[in-house]
């Protein structure tokens, strides 16, 4: 059993793709939460269907994954 420390950017594609998110959101104010959490989960759909964004992300972990065609 390996125990990792509880924050591994380089081991989490995760932190990759809220880093990504983060970077669409530099510049944006919300109106309150509800129009928040809208924006953040169009930000996530979009990126979804960006698979080479994904790959990306799972690339910087030495992760390896097969993108469908």
């Amino acid at each position: 059993m390996f125990r990792l420390p509880s924050y591994v950017p380089d081991l989490n594609p995760t932190e990759g793709v809220w880093s990504l998110v983060k970077r669409s959101l530099a510049n944006f104010t919300a109106a309150n939460l509800d129009h928040m959490v809208r924006v953040v989960k169009r930000k996530l759909k979009k990126i979804q269907h960006r698979p080479q964004s994904l790959a990306g992300c799972l690339a910087e972990t030495g992760l390896i994954t097969e993108i469908p065609s």
